[in-house]
């Protein structure tokens, strides 16, 4: 039986509200900017969240800004320095996230109209084929007219999302530069003179007591390990390379450009008219030669990867050959023409970077008076660009399922199961294609290179996708 079902919540403070008062002095705060400093110790939250990076920031803004949970006490505590961003650099960052319609509509209110006033880059088709092969599918909304997803540069959103909560200071409360060194969980509620709370003690000895703890605070949780929730993970034999392009020529560049080599899949994201963002997965050994390159050999390499036919066969080519003709006898309307991706004429200055890859996901989303978001309960690979959406479909679910008053337990079971369903479908799926690609050998190409032709000419089967990936 789960842990959660012997245990009440009461987020709301049914019951023990008044012990709690009672045992825990009113603590006046002081607060600076968005910087809070408690005066004495114990201060009570309704709900503190532990990590301040994208989802756990925008977790912050949303329950701030949901009418249900007016009045409740809301704690955001960040290790790191508060973000702001006055001026939007000339140059671009190299970590950019693909945002979905579903988390676009998340951010819509205020950090969303922050995101659109500093920059971001809208793309209404995607293409995707295989370097082993002629197969490609192509995923775009109906005429071209509706965004598929937007890229958008990562200090971008957490500054957007720091400036919205500049707006939400009587409803959520800051603490930047506040590592937590231990988490106290609550004793059983038949103890007597238990304490009823999750205790939160910080690095300047300051301790915190919260009603609901939300983990935001990445793959390497502390919040989930402190909490002994069990997690199966794997390191892939990859690492990420990323940098900002500048393209040869200035073009419409609305086009999301992914190719599946033998070592991993490379990606170029539409960043402006003249520049794409690039995240290649390789293995570690070429991240580290890309990285040492000079300037040029590293952009040869990039085009190289785009654009070279070295890894084809003749014997894929005339199976892809025979098997396209086929499909265009059953369905001669279907299918998408295939496009040229950009050249690549030079890189930013300082752009590379790399970054190992792996997967992750957190047995338990929830225990007794705590929650995981984010990478905290799932880490993917970088290939289908779900990471932040996955993180933002968290805050969604838990906001939603937490302002209903008074059924806070059974809607964090709920958040559970809702998420999980969504979570693991997705990462099965993309584990399962970092791996289908990972060979060159023959007759796994074969077999991709069928199921990459089938599904670009099945509409109704590209729709059921983009509608998955866009929530």
């Amino acid at each position: 039986m789960h842990s959660l079902t012997k245990t009440a919540l009461s987020f709301n403070g049914i019951g023990r509200r008044c012990v709690a008062l009672n045992r825990f002095s009113e603590t006046r705060i002081i607060c600076r900017g968005l910087t809070c400093t408690a005066e004495h110790e114990n201060e009570l939250y309704d709900v503190i969240i532990s990590g301040g990076g994208m989802v756990g920031t925008a977790m912050a803004c949303s329950l701030g800004l949901d009418p249900n949970l007016e009045g409740k006490k809301i704690l955001l505590l960040e290790a790191g320095n508060k973000k702001v961003m006055d001026k939007v650099p000339d140059a671009y960052s190299t970590r950019v996230s693909s945002i979905s319609p579903g988390s676009a509509t998340l951010l819509s209110v205020g950090a969303w109209d922050h995101i659109m006033n500093m920059r971001c880059k809208p793309y209404q088709k995607m293409q995707v084929w295989d370097a082993c092969s002629d197969a490609l599918i192509t995923f775009d909304k109906e005429n071209l007219q509706d965004e598929m997803a937007y890229i958008v540069e990562n200090n971008i959103i957490v500054a957007a999302l720091t400036k919205q909560l500049e707006n939400l200071s009587d409803q959520v409360r800051v603490q930047y530069k506040s590592k937590v060194v231990k988490y106290t969980w609550p004793k059983s509620h038949q103890v007597a003179d238990a304490i009823p709370w999750v205790q939160v003690t910080l690095a300047n000895g300051q301790t915190l007591q919260t009603k609901l703890l939300i983990g935001a605070d990445g793959p390497n949780s502390m919040v989930r390990r402190e909490a002994g929730i069990p997690t199966v993970k794997w390191n892939y034999d990859q690492s990420a390379v990323v940098a900002v392009l500048h393209l040869s020529e200035p073009t419409e560049n609305n086009v999301a450009w992914q190719r599946f080599l033998p070592t991993g899949p490379i990606a170029m994201l539409p960043l402006s008219d003249t520049e794409s963002s690039l995240v290649w997965s390789t293995s570690h050994r070429h991240a580290e030669e890309l990285l040492q390159l000079d300037e040029e050999s590293f952009v040869d390499s990039i085009n190289t990867a785009f654009w070279s036919n070295e890894n084809h066969s003749e014997l894929v080519e005339t199976a892809g050959s025979l098997f396209r003709t086929a499909l265009s006898v059953l369905m001669p309307s279907a299918g998408s023409a295939r496009q040229l991706p950009p050249s690549v004429a030079g890189i930013g200055p300082k752009s590379r970077i790399m970054f190992p890859l792996g997967m992750g996901h957190a047995s338990e989303y929830i225990r007794h008076r705590v929650a995981l978001i984010g990478d905290a309960a799932h880490r993917v690979h970088p290939l289908a660009g779900q990471g932040a959406n996955l993180g933002f479909g968290d805050v969604a679910c838990l906001t939603q399922l937490l302002n209903t008053k008074h059924r806070a337990m059974q809607h964090l079971l709920e958040y559970e199961t809702e998420r999980q369903r969504h979570n693991l479908p997705m990462m099965a799926a993309i584990d399962l294609m970092k791996r289908l690609y990972s060979t060159n050998a023959a007759p796994m190409v074969v077999l991709r290179t069928f199921g990459l032709q089938a599904t670009n000419t099945l509409p109704a089967m590209k729709a059921q996708i983009m509608a998955f990936a866009s929530k």
